[in-house]
């Protein structure tokens, strides 16, 4: 099957499986694990950050990263469609009794800095203590600009706000944006990696940030149930993903551009800014969009089909296989029959 509904299932390479098999592993817990320590040693490095903490998901890392940062009946100010306030269940709240304080993001996917001022709490007994701005880079496949990035964190310093960055997707900015991982992360105290996605690992996230802040995380990565033993073996499918998989990701994005302009020609709403990444996010027509997804199945193509579809290339999609969407989409397109004399609507695609 030709899978476009996430970068998150792409396979492991057969040279990665041989990495993960030739693994040297120690108990993680005890700190033992020399193929974890050295996932986390150049994690640090590439992000410059003084330490970093490998965990299962991204969503436990998210989770551990705002349980470090704030206290129970505090505050974190979140993008009202960011993945850790929508998609993780509500884990800060039930788990951390931290409350999201949810803002509509701008088209660009920043949060604006004056609405993230309007909604901070004053220091008075009935408000929560806002305690934490959390950014999304790459924001549904959006990069985040560098002269947001660094007016955010200067705004989080004068606000006395720390500033944590989901960066499940911050490769793929840092390669749209042609510099260092660096580049970006100065400018925030922390930030999480996701290595499952577009890296191609098939386990794993880091949490990244200062010694003190991941000795505390460390304890609750712990107290959640992220604590592993011979977690070496994930480690070196992380690894390899680190040394081989960052700047392949140009080859997605080029194929979401090229993506862009096929489907584009044939007269496919692709919703603004287009490709940056290796997501593309279009509008279909609603008899087009109920049909669309089971129609491609059967053809060998899974995606998420509705009014907004949500295409993401990744390293197991080549341009081989985008051809053969396009012809199929073509095909498909073909089949719609126009709103006929007189009978109330389009018709069924045939066959």
């Amino acid at each position: 099957m030709i899978d476009l509904r996430s970068d998150t299932v792409t396979q492991p390479s057969k040279a990665m499986r041989q990495a993960m098999a030739d693994a040297a592993v120690g108990d993680d817990v005890y700190g033992d694990d020399p193929s974890v320590n050295q996932l986390e040693r150049e994690a640090a490095t590439l992000s410059g950050k003084e330490a970093a903490l490998f965990l299962p998901t991204g969503t436990q890392a998210n989770l551990v990263a705002l349980l470090t940062h704030c206290q129970r009946g505090e505050e974190y100010i979140v993008g009202q469609k960011a993945h850790n306030y929508m998609y993780e269940a509500g884990g800060a709240a039930v788990l951390g009794s931290i409350q999201p304080q949810p803002i509509d993001a701008a088209e660009d996917g920043t949060l604006p800095l004056d609405i993230v001022a309007s909604v901070i709490k004053p220091d008075d007994v009935h408000f929560a203590r806002t305690r934490l701005l959390c950014l999304e880079n790459t924001h549904n496949g959006k990069v985040l600009p560098l002269d947001y990035l660094h007016q955010a964190w200067a705004f989080t310093r004068k606000k006395k706000l720390a500033l944590h960055m989901d960066g499940a997707r911050i490769f793929n900015a840092a390669v749209a944006m042609k510099v260092p991982l660096s580049t970006l992360t100065q400018y925030c105290d922390t930030l999480t990696i996701c290595l499952s996605k577009g890296l191609g690992a098939p386990v794993g996230s880091l949490l990244c940030g200062s010694s003190e802040f991941i000795k505390q995380a460390r304890r609750w990565r712990k107290m959640v149930g992220g604590g592993m033993r011979q977690a070496g073996i994930l480690a070196q499918g992380a690894i390899y993903a680190l040394h081989h998989n960052v700047e392949r990701l140009r080859e997605d994005h080029d194929n979401t551009q090229w993506l862009a302009e096929q489907l584009s020609g044939l007269g496919v709403e692709v919703i603004a800014p287009g490709a940056q990444t290796n997501m593309l996010f279009l509008r279909l027509p609603a008899n087009e969009a109920s049909q669309l997804g089971p129609w491609m199945k059967q053809r060998g193509i899974l995606m998420n089909a509705g009014p907004v579809t949500r295409l993401v290339t990744h390293l197991d999609i080549s341009r081989e296989d985008l051809i053969r969407l396009v012809d199929l989409w073509r095909e498909f397109k073909g089949r719609i029959a126009t709103p006929g004399s007189g009978d109330g609507g389009a018709r069924t695609i045939y066959g």
